[in-house]
């Protein structure tokens, strides 16, 4: 693809970013999808405190300019060259800020937070859910809607923005303040950078990244007034949504010293599947990274799920929606490194040799939920952990273990998945880092049953994002087009197995559930230095301390208040961070 000036042609490409959780990675591509430069940048969360994980928005605009400018720098091309710019970004992370000054009212609240798990918990046991469950499979009976077959069984959690937000909007009065005055704009991290990069002038996202909030209707196509009514979100902060491959605007020309067009942004699983090619009803993308994504393509009807797989929009390019069923994993790439940090091992190369060194794992289980349990048993009280430890157990036991979970967990998706949608699966490709690792795709093939096609590759956002900008330029003209592009590194067959696979998995499925229900959540009420309120009255009748006990300051700065006139003795609580130092009214946390 080029253009013809002054006698001679100068090249064009596509320039994609992927900001996921660990990393933010740029590419060049040219018109056959080779990447001619690259830039990475490592991502630094923020753990506050514990179950908070935050990321700081200047600190990734800030890296998301040095790898933009390193990619194009590390191809040798010049950036007036790039003749769109693609943008694929985890999902479910978000931040609040001023609409005028662009300043961050707070950090990035990433998708692995777990702040609204009280939020989480409370909503699915209320009464007014309980009613919306009710009108639902009525209006469902009479009417045969999906949409009222998906609000009858509509659950919250903390993977999605809607109670972390609701947190945000009870606890941050800078947000108050600003949602009061009509200031305050709401985004995930594709609205932020586009309202960076255009200075202010894009308030804006696109389908894909909007159908993984959770705030999102995908029967609709639109905000959910509904759901944005019952849980009290002003839908005045929300951004506007495109299409997928649509022009979001110009990059401002002082930023890389020309304008780029923004042609695409899009949520990273939904690009990682546009990608790997799964055009087609069935096709089933595996993304292994921090978390593992299971995606299978639904055709142009969203898929209502009954035990935790979401339907999201995969992508929407002009009239034509298709729609993605999917399952998650969250720990993954976590576990991986946890062990690393361990010591268990030194290079994470070496750890396929490691786990084949060893005929099993000497009964050894490792359940991965460091961020709890997702689809389908969705308990975010469950612990990670390792059972059935012995003294005969080593460390390459340990690391055959951590990774056969990984297999296990997406063994465990497959089957919901096939079990819900009844949709025939034509082919499985899987990307992601830990991909590389050729125990798990062998092991995970012989759980499947099915050939694992993993592509040369493995920065499949990057790419899928980079095919939607093209195509919407016409620097590349189809689906059948893009097909050719795809280039696979190796397909790995099913083994027959024998039942001692079967077995390690049922005991795993064992070790799952006693790892279930393990943390206690901590629980907030509101507190007046010197008074209790009623609900922390009960509270502390029923621990046996007295109904008059008498709340009184800490130490000036501590955060603390002190709780006195107890039965038995003092006791100490610490206030949440959110305490404004200036008052006496805060928020109590107890555990």
């Amino acid at each position: 693809m080029g253009s013809h000036r002054n006698g001679f042609t100068k090249e064009n490409y596509i320039v994609a970013v992927d900001v996921g959780t660990t990393s933010i990675k740029c590419h060049v591509y040219d018109e056959k999808a080779v990447v001619k430069g690259s830039c990475i940048r490592k991502v630094a969360p923020i753990y506050p405190k514990p179950g908070w994980v935050e990321m700081d928005p200047e600190e990734l605009w800030r890296g998301f300019l040095d790898v933009v400018k390193g990619a194009v720098e590390d191809s040798g091309l010049e950036m007036k060259q790039m003749q769109a710019l693609g943008i694929s970004t985890q999902r479910a992370t978000f931040t609040t800020w001023d609409r005028h000054s662009g300043k961050p009212f707070h950090n990035f609240i990433t998708w692995q937070d777990l702040r609204s798990a009280d939020l989480v918990r409370a909503w699915n046991g209320s009464m007014t859910l309980k009613l919306i469950h009710g009108v639902s499979s009525l209006l469902h009976l009479l009417t045969r809607q999906k949409m009222f077959q998906a609000a009858s069984i509509l659950v919250f959690s903390t993977q999605h923005i809607t109670l972390r937000l609701v947190w945000v909007l009870q606890n941050y009065p800078k947000v108050q303040a600003a949602v009061a005055n009509g200031t305050c704009f709401f985004g995930t991290i594709d609205t932020w950078l586009l309202y960076k990069l255009t200075k202010g002038s894009v308030h804006a996202t696109d389908y894909s990244n909007a159908s993984s909030t959770g705030i999102f209707d995908t029967y609709q196509m639109c905000w959910s007034g509904t759901l944005c009514s019952i849980v009290s979100l002003p839908l005045s902060i929300f951004p506007t949504v495109h299409n997928t491959g649509h022009y979001f605007g110009c990059t401002d020309e002082s930023i890389f010293g020309v304008s780029v067009p923004i042609m695409s942004v899009m949520a990273d699983q939904q690009a990682a599947t546009f990608g790997e090619c799964c055009f087609d009803k069935g096709d089933v993308k595996i993304t292994m990274g921090t978390g593992t994504f299971m995606d299978i393509n639904t055709g142009n009807k969203p898929h209502t799920s009954f035990t935790g797989l979401y339907p999201v929009v995969g992508w929407k390019i002009g009239a034509d929606v298709t729609y993605l069923a999917e399952g998650n994993a969250a720990d993954t790439g976590t576990a991986i490194r946890w062990a690393k940090e361990l010591d268990l091992f030194s290079d994470v190369d070496e750890t396929g040799e490691m786990a084949g060194s060893v005929k099993d794992s000497d009964g050894v289980c490792f359940v991965p939920s460091f961020s709890g349990l997702q689809a389908p048993l969705n308990d975010p009280r469950a612990c990670a952990s390792f059972m059935g430890l012995k003294p005969t157990t080593t460390r390459n036991h340990l690391v055959r273990a951590i990774l056969e979970s990984v297999a296990f967990r997406i063994k465990q998706l497959y089957d919901i998945m096939l079990r819900e949608t009844q949709i025939p699966v034509t082919k499985i490709r899987a990307d992601g880092g830990v991909c590389s690792n050729n125990f798990v795709m062998q092991l995970t093939a012989d759980l499947l049953g099915r050939s694992v096609d993993r592509p040369s590759h493995f920065d499949m956002s990057s790419l899928g994002v980079a095919f939607v900008a093209g195509l919407a330029v016409g620097f590349w003209s189809s689906y059948e087009e893009l097909k050719c592009l795809r280039r696979t590194e190796r397909v790995f067959l099913p083994r027959s197995t024998s039942g001692t696979l079967t077995h390690s998995l049922r005991r795993w499925e064992r070790a799952l559930k006693r790892s279930m229900h393990w943390l206690r959540m901590g629980r907030n009420l509101p507190f007046q230095v010197g008074t209790a309120s009623l609900d922390l009255k009960a509270f502390l009748s029923n621990q046996n301390l007295t109904k008059d006990a008498a709340l009184t300051a800490g130490p000036e700065g501590s955060g603390s208040v002190r709780l006195s006139g107890g039965l038995t003795g003092d006791a100490v609580f610490y206030a949440t961070a959110f305490t404004p130092p200036d008052s006496d009214n805060g928020m109590l946390s107890y555990f």
